[in-house]
């Protein structure tokens, strides 16, 4: 399987889009980006600086992608610890505003590549028509094999990145300005894109879509969803998701230069744990961590309020998604015993 990298897809839309980088540094694009990058944080003092200035901003950032020498690698890192730990990476608002004006463009080149069961950071997807499919599959078939890649965004090769990303798009300014944010960032030589960048939720769906064509176009394997890098298969028969397993790990080792986790391989009947839920054939269940975070957090909510620390309207927002992730479960008494502690 050496050089499946470059597995050749041969269909029209997969011809290589050139001269975007002036759509990308146009004003009105760079405006836009701008009032994207800013949603749920207008009047945060980074936002209100940028704004003071705002038309020379864009102007100066379009400069900079005209020329093709782009400011990157301004980074603020935090630690969250739920729904595990995790470093977070947030950019300059002005690196914000570039990914921004960068995706405005390429969005269509990459959601072009995906097949249709890659769900996560995908318009008209989510965790929620993930979970669906899943239980569609575990529905109709007898086994299940779960994979995942082992610390997948820090261990993302930048040299298979760019070259991936060079086959996707065949303007090299373009690429080029891909190629510097991807070197802003490493976890070890080389390797890493940082969590909660906009172009790396881009860089890393993209990264998997060759395996996602190996496993639907080579493998042929019917039932298939994946969310970022959690990717599960479904089939009747134990030993053919085995040979799957195989050719998989190959690819992932040999092309990809990442490392699977041990694999997940059970009936479906046993319930198969994915996205925070536990999925069997006819029902579906909270996973026990998902739970405590669910009781911890409406536990918040609700002092928040009562304290008056948070207005109503924020707690609405806090409570509200919250609500929505249980409720795509069997939770009926622990929602209603969640309610009756509360005092709601």
């Amino acid at each position: 399987m050496k050089n499946t990298v470059s597995f050749s897809f041969n269909r029209q839309w997969m011809k290589r889009p050139n001269n975007l980088i002036e759509p990308i540094a146009a004003p009105d694009n760079i405006r836009l980006a701008a009032w994207k990058a800013a949603k749920g944080k207008r009047y945060t003092a980074e936002v209100l600086r940028w704004s003071e200035k705002s038309e020379k901003n864009v102007l100066q950032l379009r400069g900079q992608i005209l020329s093709g020498r782009v400011q990157v690698g301004n980074y603020r890192y935090f630690t969250v610890y739920e729904p595990k730990e995790r470093k977070i990476c947030a950019a300059a608002f002005n690196e914000q505003v570039l990914h921004h004006s960068m995706m405005n463009i390429c969005h269509d080149y990459f959601e072009r590549r995906q097949i249709f069961d890659s769900y996560a950071s995908r318009k008209g997807k989510g965790v929620y028509a993930a979970l669906e499919r899943a239980r569609h599959y575990s529905n109709t078939n007898k086994w299940y094999l779960k994979l995942d890649i082992r610390k997948f965004f820090e261990t993302i090769s930048h040299e298979v990145l760019i070259l991936q990303l060079s086959r996707l798009i065949k303007d090299p300014a373009v690429v080029g300005i891909f190629e510097q944010i991807i070197h802003s960032y490493e976890t070890e030589s080389g390797r890493g894109v940082p969590i909660g960048s906009l172009t790396s939720q881009y860089f890393a769906n993209h990264y998997l879509n060759g395996l996602d064509r190996i496993i639907k176009e080579k493998i042929r394997a019917r039932a298939y969803v994946r969310y970022m890098d959690d990717m599960v298969i479904w089939h009747d028969d134990k030993a053919a998701l085995l040979d799957m397993r195989d050719t998989i790990r190959e690819y992932v080792e040999q092309d990809l230069r990442c490392q699977l986790k041990p694999e997940g391989l059970n009936r479906t009947v046993s319930g198969l744990p994915f996205l925070g839920y536990h999925l069997f054939p006819w029902h579906i269940r909270l996973l026990q961590q998902s739970k405590q975070r669910f009781i911890r957090k409406m536990r918040k909510v609700t002092e928040a309020e009562k304290s008056e620390i948070w207005s109503q309207e924020k707690c609405q927002r806090h409570a509200l998604p919250l609500l929505a992730f249980v409720r795509h479960a069997d939770t009926g008494v622990l929602r209603k015993n969640v309610a009756l502690r509360q005092g709601w």
